[in-house]
């Protein structure tokens, strides 16, 4: 399985220029936890929830003058979407990363979370349950 087979496509962007408090208004209305900032479809930078927390909020800035190009993370983590979802989960660990977003030819495709990885594997478990229990003996 690759990551494409389990990348959700319907990213949510934003131009880097975007205010962070019209970024914070997508967070909400899209009921996401990030915005992929991206320049001619390729990915720039990536702003969270926890960013404009921390960034916005916390320092006392004005949301409407600071842009999503002044708190963004720029050094993403990519992936293509040809690599294995193993592969992919084994990079957000090693970078402490819970979002990644996918490529093709240098182009947003899609993205998955952590939380994308938890609910695979949930629904993994719950097929190897039943595969055991079926071939536990009744006493």
């Amino acid at each position: 399985m690759t990551i494409k087979d389990m990348a959700r496509t319907d990213v949510v962007t934003a131009d880097p220029d975007t205010t962070t408090r019209k970024i914070s208004t997508l967070l909400e209305e899209e009921n996401v936890g990030s915005i992929i900032i991206t320049e001619d479809k390729a990915p720039v930078g990536i702003v969270t929830d926890r960013d404009l927390a921390l960034e916005v909020i916390g320092e006392g800035k004005n949301s409407a003058t600071i842009t999503a190009a002044e708190v963004m993370t720029e050094d993403l983590y990519t992936v293509d979407v040809t690599e294995s979802i193993y592969d992919v989960l084994e990079g957000l660990r090693e970078r402490g990363v819970r979002r990644v977003p996918v490529l093709e030819d240098g182009e947003l495709q899609g993205i998955v979370t952590l939380d994308d990885f938890l609910v695979l594997l949930t629904s993994e478990l719950e097929i190897a349950s039943g595969v055991v229990q079926a071939g536990i003996p009744e006493y």
